[in-house]
């Protein structure tokens, strides 16, 4: 995306950013449920464990202290996280993976690079899980479940401001932090 957006477009793309912000312990919350649960397949539970051992690393594409951006950067990770999922995936995901595709068309060019860090994630532990040991091992998955739940309930919705400039800073941000 690296044309200059038509003003509707920005605003339509600043308003679900604005709503996945709002949204995020909820979206949290859905998905740890998904993850504690029997109905996604081990892969499946590899890529959401991943995604949500990502807001849990100390070190994200974007600093979370950063107003209106800093979360952004977990919730497009989460989104796309359960745009990775199988097709067989829980249907109470459709939200969220219809808005893996509206992370994926601003994204644009920066897609492949994106999508690239996502299948790292899949090797990064974080707090000493991996991914894949949270797949394998209820008491671990538990941990990160209980983590995931307290950083929900105290979850403060950040202030974004609804300027286009924002999907500016958003697009430099990740085009900056994001492995080549």
């Amino acid at each position: 995306m690296t044309e200059i957006l038509a003003p509707e477009r920005a605003s339509a793309l600043l308003e679900n950013f604005r709503s996945w912000l709002v949204r995020l312990p909820k979206d949290v919350e859905l998905l740890s449920s998904v993850l504690e649960g029997e109905t996604v397949s081990r892969d499946d539970k590899v890529k959401l464990a991943a995604g949500l051992n990502y807001l849990l690393k100390s070190i994200d594409l974007i600093d979370d202290g950063i107003a209106g951006l800093g979360l952004l950067d977990d919730a497009f990770v989460l989104r796309l996280a359960v745009g990775r999922l199988s097709s067989e995936a829980p249907s109470e995901l459709s939200e969220l993976r219809a808005e893996s595709e509206v992370a994926v068309e601003f994204l644009g060019d920066l897609r492949g690079r994106f999508d690239a860090f996502l299948v790292s994630l899949e090797e990064t532990r974080v707090r000493g899980r991996s991914p894949a040991e949270i797949a394998d091992d209820p008491a671990i998955a538990s941990e990160l479940i209980s983590e995931l739940r307290s950083f929900a309930h105290r979850y403060e919705c950040p202030a974004f401001t609804n300027e286009p400039s924002s999907l500016v800073k958003l697009r430099a941000f990740l085009n900056a932090k994001l492995p080549t």
